[in-house]
């Protein structure tokens, strides 16, 4: 994925050398652009930045969790009762008429005041309503065109142009490079909103290729698995079910009884065994963890949370971090159903040695990976499994 970032580097930070007027905006490119096209268009103070975002295409698996029921038109109509397939086609289909709706902030133009009205997102456009909520086409106003534009997320806009909230985001024409009364400021009350208008967006203004960006590669790995079979190493096919309980070893032929042995195994190392062994009761490095990908040190939960954005809101993304209130604490900090949440991992003391566990010490751990290594495994207390470590990303 390839992220459009602009920015001034000897001064105010700004969009395409207007004067101060963003410290940062940026957008993601589509799968189907050109990168040479769109660098054409870029100014000497735009740059690339490259990064992973995992909720890119997620609200093709989990449309729901984007367009709230209240904005949409179309599920207002039918009472909310809506397949999420459905709601999808909907979009899709270039002669369906769905419909975005919901109040926004608008920065009036030539002015640093902003207005909150009531907006329309359609195909033929963004619009706002001169008389309340009324969507009469007497009472609409355009407030962009979707066709020949393309919408931007604003980063800590707030603190320069006085913006309402910190869920900015802007309609900028493709034609417009040095012009600030061109541009479509606003806002949102929430990142909910926010991501539900600018997703919509989207939507709307490449329809069905979006939809093929998000399958073709989906299809490809489909196409590989049916000619070429998983690559296992010598030793993973080599693995049976052994049972070392008498004086020699026997390879456990039941597939019951093979499972009961690996549950009774998993419990062993659940609970923490008494007579294991001290190199893996002791970790042999207790800061190995800081070399992790998912490690961060001494980040604040608010800084947590934007890196955890940056990367995607999706299910099981997750980083590790030191805990600000307890110096010989650790936070996992996790997403799961487009919400952030933290779970202090607590140091706990079991016949002289030292252990790791979010739960109250019903699990306990030597360190942060094997911590990590089994809740990727296991869901445990959590919500859901670890699946996507939130990386630090290096220009």
């Amino acid at each position: 994925e390839i992220v459009i970032k602009t920015e001034k580097l000897n001064r105010d930070l700004c969009i395409d050398q207007m004067e101060s007027f963003f410290k940062s905006v940026k957008r993601c490119l589509e799968d189907h652009e050109l990168v040479v096209q769109v660098q054409a268009s870029m100014t000497s103070e735009s740059k690339f930045l490259f990064r992973k975002n995992y909720a890119k295409y997620e609200f093709f698996k989990n449309p729901l969790n984007f367009f709230p029921e209240q904005m949409v038109a179309w599920c207002q109509e039918t009472n909310g009762t809506i397949p999420p397939s459905q709601l999808l086609q909907n979009f899709l289909n270039s002669s369906s008429c769905p419909e975005i709706q919901g109040y926004l902030y608008v920065k009036e133009m030539g002015r640093k005041s902003w207005k909150k009205l009531y907006v329309f997102l359609r195909r033929s456009g963004l619009y706002f309503s001169t008389k309340g909520t009324s969507k009469e086409p007497r009472h609409l106003q355009l407030l962009a065109d979707l066709e020949d534009s393309n919408v931007f997320t604003v980063i800590t806009g707030r603190k320069l142009h006085n913006a309402p909230t910190d869920f900015e985001f802007c309609i900028k024409p493709n034609k417009v490079r040095n012009e600030v009364k061109e541009l479509r400021m606003l806002c949102a009350e929430d990142e909910q909103s926010r991501t539900c208008w600018m997703t919509a967006f989207r939507l709307f203004k490449y329809g069905i290729l979006l939809y093929q960006n998000y399958k073709i590669p989906q299809q490809r790995k489909t196409l590989l698995s049916h000619f070429s079979a998983p690559v296992r190493s010598v030793s993973e096919n080599s693995l049976v079910a052994m049972d070392f309980s008498g004086r020699i070893g026997r390879v456990i032929d039941n597939p019951v009884e093979a499972q009961s042995a690996a549950m009774e195994e998993g419990h062993a190392w659940r609970v923490g065994s008494n007579d294991c062994s001290p190199s893996f009761c002791i970790s042999s490095d207790p800061v190995i963890h800081r070399t992790q990908l998912w490690f961060h040190g001494r980040i604040s939960r608010e800084e947590s949370h934007k890196l955890i954005h940056q990367q995607g809101r999706v299910d099981g993304m997750f980083l590790l971090r030191d805990s600000q209130s307890n110096p010989k604490a650790f936070v996992l900090t996790m997403c799961h159903h487009q919400k952030i949440k933290h779970f202090q991992i607590l140091p706990c003391e079991e016949d002289g040695q030292m252990f790791l566990s979010l739960d109250d010490g019903a699990t306990k751990f030597t360190d942060l990976i094997q911590l990590v290594e089994f809740y990727t495994l296991n869901r445990g207390v959590l919500p859901c499994k670890l699946k996507h470590p939130c990386t630090t990303v290096a220009l």
